[in-house]
């Protein structure tokens, strides 16, 4: 078990290594280092990418794309063999309530190797006849070969979640991998390394790295010179430092970045389904999705009431240790970050915000003040050019402003260096399908939020990210496309 580990190892050609330099994985739960994390330095991320260069020349990327499928499932057998291991190891680096862990992370981690062992058996076929001017005839068809070797680079914020959604894919594909999770959550990324030494997935097809960005793991593998393709999740101007990186090799990218997201609330809308829609697109994980919801316009008719019901809704949510029964938000992942989202606290005062409720940290009185917590914050008041209503937060934070016009509200919510998601509440279908084709984000819910089927596409737009994932569309993107054209008349 990962509790009972001094030191989390790198996993390199099927075997553990530690190194002699180290760094602590904090709790944010209680300050207290929950092990020693092994770092890796340019040496041993050259045997990563040696090793996963051979996987893909001379075992791994020769598997049948069905062999393909049956490993992704023994994957997610190892995960649920452990389900209450990775549950733990999740809560633990990152403070979240353990619900979530249960009911979203553990689940999702086993169904990305589910789906996309499905795809691979259900195949892809694409052919073209064609007749040409002499009348000859064409057949063409198409071929996915692995783009080689991959690194994948995850955030903090879902940690296996994340990590899984570019793993499975990547593997269906048959690249093999170098990965590198959040040194702020490294737990549950261990413990899938030994998940996956318990499979028949050859040498090298997976490795495993730790360490930070700037000089270190991150920065090392992503101007490595023989990988092929780097997969991304964080912050915006990480992803513009990792595409400088990879320019001059003109390497693939795959980016899902920051996001400003918007929801939109007009007066025709299901009231009481808004407010509550509003309250988990703001606070979900405190906050710390990059699909939160952080602008909020609400129509001017409806705009008083809203922000009442809003704050009354907020202010009964659980803020509490995430073994906590009926918990709403944990802490968040760090004190570091929380340093972060309290500067915008301050920042918004500065401003000229009105605080609606929160805007600082909650006193317990007890060992639950050792933690990173915040209080879930609501902010009126604020111009659209303000800091904290264009700067992407990452906390439990958002602002409310009225609007008129549909017009008026599309040019403000597109008003954004950011373009990820935005939820529109109303019970107008034909604004709906008005209104979202103008919208410059990759996803627009309606009456909803954070609904996904794995199958269908995701990304954003500007300082978004850059590519799709989902389904083909992430199979497509780990994949070199050849075209086939045979004249055979």
């Amino acid at each position: 078990m990962i509790e009972d580990i001094k030191t989390l190892p790198l996993y390199i050609n099927g075997h553990f290594i530690n190194t002699k330099k180290t760094f602590k994985n904090i709790s944010p739960v209680t300050g207290q280092v929950l092990c020693e994390v092994s770092e890796a330095g340019m040496d041993e991320v050259d045997q990563a990418v040696r090793s996963a260069r051979h996987a893909v020349d001379h075992a791994w990327g020769k598997y049948h794309p069905s062999q393909r499928a049956d490993l992704l499932d023994e994957i997610a057998d190892g995960i649920e063999k452990r389900f209450e291991e990775f549950v733990q190891a999740e809560v633990a680096d990152t403070g979240r309530p353990i619900y979530l862990a249960r009911t979203l992370d553990v689940p999702r981690g086993i169904a990305n190797f589910r789906t996309f062992a499905s795809i691979l058996r259900a195949g892809v076929s694409e052919s073209v006849d064609s007749l040409i001017g002499d009348g000859s005839r064409l057949l063409n068809y198409t071929v996915r070969k692995p783009l080689g070797v991959v690194a994948v680079i995850s955030p903090w914020n879902l940690p296996l979640l994340l990590l899984t959604w570019k793993i499975a894919p990547a593997l269906a594909a048959g690249n093999a991998l170098v990965c590198k999770p959040s040194e702020e959550t490294p737990s549950s990324a261990a413990l899938l390394a030994q998940v996956i030494e318990q499979t028949s997935l050859p040498k090298g097809a997976f490795n495993l790295l730790h360490g930070f960005g700037n000089h270190s793991a991150g920065a090392f593998l992503t101007q490595h010179p023989d990988i092929d393709a780097v997969s991304f999740t964080g912050e915006s101007k990480t992803g513009s430092h990792i595409m400088a990186a990879v320019a001059g090799g003109v390497k693939e990218v795959s980016f899902e970045l920051g996001g400003k997201n918007a929801a939109v609330v007009f007066e025709d809308a299901d009231f009481d389904q808004a407010v509550a829609g509003i309250v988990k697109s703001a606070f979900y994980n405190s906050g710390q999705v990059c699909m939160c919801t952080e602008r909020v316009y609400v129509h001017r008719t409806i705009f008083d009431r809203f922000v009442q019901a809003l704050k009354q809704q907020t202010e009964a949510l659980i803020v509490d240790l995430p073994d906590t029964e009926n918990v709403d938000l944990g802490p968040l992942v760090s004190y570091k970050h929380r340093d972060k989202v309290t500067s915008y606290f301050e920042l918004a005062r500065q401003e000229g915000a009105t605080v609606i409720t929160g805007g600082g940290i909650p006193v317990f009185g007890d060992d639950r003040d050792k933690a990173a917590f915040v209080q879930p914050t609501i902010w009126t008041g604020l111009p659209d050019h303000a800091r904290c209503v264009t700067e992407e937060v990452f906390g439990p934070v958002c602002h409310i402003a009225p609007f008129d016009t549909e017009e008026e509200v599309l040019v403000r919510v597109n008003d954004s260096k950011y373009g990820l998601a935005c939820s529109i509440w109303t019970e107008n279908v034909s604004r709906v399908h008005r209104l979202t084709p103008q919208i410059h984000t990759g996803i627009v819910w309606v009456n909803t939020w954070y609904s996904r089927d794995l199958r269908t596409p995701f990304g954003g737009t500007r300082l978004s990210g850059l590519g799709r994932e989902g389904g083909q569309y992430s199979i497509d993107s780990y994949s070199e496309i050849t075209n086939v054209c045979i004249k055979y008349s």
